[in-house]
């Protein structure tokens, strides 16, 4: 991505084109069917993470809650100024109380995350997070919302480039006002924050990083 990203700026001082907007980029999209490369990436990997390949609707990564984690030296979110984050997963309904499952944080700080909270009746909310290094950041959580666990969800995080809104299944969950500057270079985890606390434990299929607010009715959905 970064090499791209390089490519690109050379090409513009040149004269020669001009990138194109983020608006018409495809979207990058992550599918986690194998522990070597995913989305062309080669992740850090933390515990002992599985590949399921038994559970409807195609192979997953599974973390243990504990100690399963993987990272990313790449960051798909750089220079977008708007996007929404997607991610396909089961969290399961004997893990921890609160759970990182993705984490995005550049070399200045920006971060966007996308959690969970679980309750003792078996259930789960969404909570999604933004902060531009020493800028307010906004939190998007509401524990009425709650969602089973133990089955497929489609997740999303939204930045429309003033406003965070989270969604379960294309559902609005919640929504508010946040500044937050494009991000720059940085890394990614999945199934743990990157100073490696709050593990997840369940299972992850796929993640799509799109650079543009996807509007509602576009936003993927588990149909059962």
């Amino acid at each position: 991505m970064a090499f791209t990203l390089a490519v690109s700026v050379a090409v513009l001082r040149a004269g020669e084109a001009t990138p194109p907007a983020a608006e018409t980029m495809a979207p990058v999209v992550w599918r986690l069917d194998n522990l070597k490369q995913i989305g062309g990436q080669t992740p850090l990997i933390e515990g002992a993470p599985r590949i399921d390949r038994d559970r409807a609707g195609g192979p997953a990564v599974v973390f243990d809650g504990k100690k399963d984690g993987l990272v990313f030296a790449v960051n798909p979110l750089a220079g977008w100024s708007r996007f929404t984050i997607e991610i396909l997963f089961s969290p399961s309904g004997d893990g921890p109380a609160e759970q990182r499952f993705l984490h995005a944080q550049d070399e200045s700080g920006r971060r966007a995350l996308l959690e969970t909270r679980l309750n003792r009746s078996g259930g789960w909310w969404l909570d999604t997070f933004l902060r531009s290094g020493t800028l307010a950041g906004f939190t998007a959580i509401d524990p009425e919302k709650v969602h089973v666990t133990d089955r497929w969800y489609w997740a999303a995080l939204r930045f429309d480039g003033k406003v965070m809104t989270s969604f379960v299944n294309g559902e609005k969950q919640v929504d508010g006002a946040v500044q937050f500057d494009a991000m720059g270079r940085g890394e990614i985890s999945l199934g743990v924050r990157l100073n490696r606390v709050s593990w997840f434990k369940g299972a992850i299929r796929e993640v799509r990083f799109h650079p543009t607010s996807l509007a509602p009715a576009a936003l993927q959905r588990v149909r059962e």
